[in-house]
């Protein structure tokens, strides 16, 4: 949620930090805004609701040239989403501009303080009140007055500072919430993602918890809170702006559906050694760790929370460890039992989840061993975890999870493969002969999405559906909670997932006359029980949409539409089954009329609870 850019250099910040936030657009924000400190260290801002075209036409006749400049995209909290209240932010005098991703907690209290003391306020928002503070104790030291602020701010935050006075400097700080450092030559960076200056630099820094980022153009200095200089550590962005960009597709999420073949063989990619097995070296625990675990507890939030339920049936299977999945923004709260023999696994595609970040330290504070499958190298939650497997899908913009779902999923078949290899209830052959099976998914998923034609025509006959039901057996239970979820955030439809067993306790009720009903039936050991469900459901009229491998007739004389797959190992389905699933969503949603990569209401990483 919300998009930051700060820069300072010699390029035009204009062009670089109106660059970076359409990058960062696939975050969701409803209004933009940019401080920009001119030749003469005036500091101009501008700022509008709705889209950043909206910005940009604004601007467009204006000389807003310099080399310092900051901006923001906002996702609404405090105050509605109107010009008054979209970032930067400035103080009584105009010299102060500041950006804020979070929520300031004790603002009301602050903000009355402000008021006795003189201050105006011209907005409705809580991140005002940091521009007004900076004007109060600004002695010419901006980082030490940010510093101030900082340890008097209650909630989560990202700030990013500039003051006319200092126009070679941008300061930023962070709390709970996401914040990089791009490295350049005579030019500097800080975003809430490295895809707000990945077409500048790919040398990247992440900031910790409670820290103070000086950026010059002649280097960068991060603090704590007391002033102390800290170390980080560098890393280099493996991708660049092209893997970032549409590359010829009207919408990212197209891009990204098209590009899972390749994301999988990434997330597979240099695990085996030369004996054929699973060597997983970010992992970072002991084998006598490993062998000590009794329990494992999923966390993740969304579509994260799928994958997990598949690694709960692959882990139980493989290891035969007792797996619990839970939502991550309910795990805290129910004081969950975890000890230093629990395992807790943190799903996260940004790796910035703020419900999924506070069960990770919730876990750590119960002595759990925590590990992280994310996207996202450096992010908060692999840095607070005690081991991160990352997935290596690339980027992902569209807000709706494609590529990113299917190699968290590809990622649980890892942990629970690697469990179980080093735990030895699975022997060096089963472990091989498993990993060969996952190697050839990525052709089984190419070879999906080239069947996909009939797929769209039907997307097209079912644009004014109003409700689809889901059903699922086994792993085909959390696919039909994806699908569900797909055809909600994509096509506002009201659908739901159901275990197809559950169907006549309850939800047969929803079934009328023409009720579209889309029903994974992969081949498996359950296959019976799920065509007399599908009997069910098209006895009360439903429509039957049935996924189903290739050559079974079984379910055949009850689908009004089969969609075909390829055979797989029933264990593994989720990665072909979930394929059609994406591209009727997404379709249905562009015979709609919608935009697919941004959703109403939606942002694509949550980084407040």
């Amino acid at each position: 949620m919300c998009g930051i850019v700060g820069y300072v250099g010699e390029q035009q910040a204009l062009d670089v930090v109106l660059g970076g936030l359409r990058r960062l657009e696939y975050r969701g924000y409803d209004s933009a805004g940019v401080a920009i400190l001119d030749a003469g260290s005036a500091l101009r801002v501008e700022r509008k609701a709705g889209k950043l075209s909206n910005l940009e036409k604004e601007i467009a006749d204006l000389s807003l040239r310099g080399t310092l400049g900051i901006g923001h995209t906002r996702w609404a909290t405090h105050g509605p989403p109107t010009d008054r209240n979209a970032h930067p932010h400035v103080d009584c005098a105009g010299k102060v501009a500041v950006v804020h991703n979070g929520t300031i907690e004790n603002f009301e209290v602050l903000v009355r303080g402000l008021e006795q003391r003189g201050h105006h306020r011209t907005s409705d928002t809580d991140t005002e009140v940091v521009a007004h503070l900076v004007e109060e104790r600004y002695d010419g030291d901006l980082a030490a007055t940010v510093r101030s602020i900082c340890k008097d701010l209650e909630g989560s935050f990202v700030l990013v500072v500039a003051h006319q006075d200092e126009p070679d400097l941008v300061v930023a700080a962070r709390r709970n919430l996401p914040l990089v450092i791009g490295l350049g030559e005579g030019e500097n960076f800080v975003g809430s993602d490295v895809t707000a200056f990945i077409a500048h630099t790919r040398e990247a820094r992440a900031v910790d918890q409670d820290q103070v980022v000086e950026l010059r153009r002649g280097g960068v200095v991060v603090t704590d809170l007391d002033g102390q200089a800290v170390e980080g550590e560098t890393y280099h962005v493996d991708w660049d702006t092209a893997a970032a960009e549409k590359g010829g597709h009207e919408f990212f999420m197209l891009k990204e559906i098209e590009e899972q073949p390749a994301a999988v063989r990434e997330t597979l990619g240099g695990r085996m050694q030369e004996d054929g097995l699973l060597h997983l070296d970010e992992l970072s625990m002991s084998d006598e760790d490993v062998r000590d675990i009794e329990q494992v507890i999923i966390v993740a939030c969304g579509s994260s929370y799928h994958s997990g339920l598949v690694g709960k049936y692959a882990i139980e299977r493989w290891c035969r460890l007792p797996v619990q999945v839970e939502m991550a923004s309910e795990f805290r709260y129910r004081d969950p039992v975890v000890g230093r023999n629990t395992l807790v696994i943190a799903v996260s595609q940004s790796g910035e989840t703020a419900d999924t970040l506070e069960a990770v330290r919730h876990a750590r504070s119960q002595r759990a061993k925590v590990l992280a499958v994310t996207n996202t190298v450096g992010s908060t939650i692999s840095r607070e975890s005690d081991a991160a497997l990352y997935t290596r899908g690339g980027p992902e913009v569209a807000v709706a999870s494609t590529k990113a779902v299917m190699t968290q999923i590809t990622a649980m078949y890892l942990v629970g493969l690697y469990l179980a290899q080093v735990r030895g209830t699975r022997d060096a052959d089963e472990v091989r002969a498993h990993l060969a099976d996952l190697h050839e998914i990525p052709d089984l998923v190419q070879e999906v999405l080239d069947r996909m034609g009939p797929v769209r025509k039907l997307a097209r006959e079912l644009r004014d559906e109003e409700r689809v039901l889901f059903l699922g057996r086994h792993v085909g239970y959390p696919m039909a909670l994806e699908g569900a979820l797909k055809l909600k955030e994509l096509a506002y439809i009201g659908a739901e997932g159901f275990p197809a067993g559950e169907i006549k306790h309850g939800p047969i009720a929803l079934v009328e006359e023409g009720t579209p009903v889309v029903v994974l039936a992969p081949r498996h050991a359950l296959q019976a029980k799920l065509v007399n469900n599908v009997q069910e459901v098209r006895a009360r009229g439903a429509r039957t949409i049935v996924i189903a491998t290739d050559g079974d007739e079984s379910i055949t004389p009850y689908a009004d539409t089969i969609i075909r797959i390829p055979d797989t190992k029933s264990l593994l389905t989720p990665l072909l089954t979930i394929v059609p699933m994406q591209v009727l969503s997404a379709e249905i949603a562009l015979a709609r009329g919608l935009d697919i990569d941004q959703p109403r209401n939606l942002a694509k990483s949550v980084t407040v609870e």
